[in-house]
């Protein structure tokens, strides 16, 4: 990989940055807000933004950048699909219990529902993160699906894929907006209290975690090298290879037997115009 040492700091520092908002988000739930609760009140619609920045914003952007990772490419490429698969599935399921959650929250506390940009956005992202993962699994782990097919569609899943998690990151940064908004009242979000500091740090710590993931997915020298070119580094690391002071002496030795013949057809053409003398 080129500029590994580049790739593994960003690739840490998306990872701690991502650890850190969850962090920031359950502090919020717990320390400002009344705690987590499935009882249709404030406590079950904390579950909302907690599982949005868990699933759909951590685990999403893990399961894009997962095939960069350089020590995953010793896995087979079907392997690698089943995780891709699998965390963009958790990432959906959580997706999904946040919106029951939501919506429950909104019908007990009779709140009208879907009339805020940020429930557009947020359920239109939902909904093709769906069609995103069903297209994913019949189209690439489906084995009868034609390889052309496969290769015709890429792009178009790669360019949606992160067209879904920026607009994730975008409908997250409005809702925790609107919550501070309607939520904040003595005193009010314009005055800047601490829960009002607090959550806007934590939209900051969302926006950053997002250009990370999206600067490693985009970058094509960190991309997965073809499958031919991985088969022939795994099959020679798992066959017994010789010790290094081994190779030096073989190569040494072949370089030997090398520099022997270039002289004798040295010496032989050099004797064969005299010879014709």
């Amino acid at each position: 990989m080129e500029n590994y040492k580049q790739f593994l700091c960003l690739f840490i520092c998306a990872v701690s940055v991502g650890v850190v908002s969850i962090v920031f988000v359950l502090s919020w739930v717990l320390y400002f807000k009344e705690g987590l609760e499935w009882d249709g009140g404030l406590a079950e619609f904390n579950w909302h933004p907690l599982l949005i920045v868990i699933g759909f914003i951590f685990l999403q952007g893990i399961a894009i950048v997962v095939y960069r990772l350089p020590w995953t490419w010793r896995c087979s490429k079907l392997m690698m699909k089943f995780i891709h698969a699998g965390l963009n599935l958790l990432a959906f399921l959580l997706a999904v219990i946040s919106l029951v959650a939501v919506f429950d929250f909104h019908n007990a506390k009779k709140i009208p529902n879907m009339y805020s940009l940020h429930s557009w956005v947020g359920l239109a992202a939902v909904i093709l993160y769906s069609l995103q993962l069903v297209l994913g699994l019949l189209v690439y782990l489906v084995p009868i699906t034609p390889v052309y097919v496969r290769a015709a569609l890429m792009p178009l899943h790669v360019y949606s894929g992160l067209v879904i998690f920026v607009s994730v990151i975008a409908a997250a940064l409005m809702g925790i907006t609107e919550k501070l908004i309607f939520g904040l009242s003595d005193p009010k979000y314009k005055d800047s209290p601490p829960e009002a500091v607090f959550v806007n740090v934590l939209g900051m710590l969302i926006t950053v975690f997002g250009g990370l993931i999206l600067w490693i997915a985009t970058r094509p020298s960190w991309k997965r090298p073809n499958e031919q070119l991985i088969r022939p580094l795994v099959r020679d690391t798992s066959e017994s290879a010789p010790t290094s002071m081994e190779t030096v002496k073989t190569d040494c030795a072949e370089a030997d037997i090398n520099g022997d013949t270039r002289r004798r057809s040295g010496k032989v053409n050099e004797a064969g115009p005299k010879a014709s003398v």
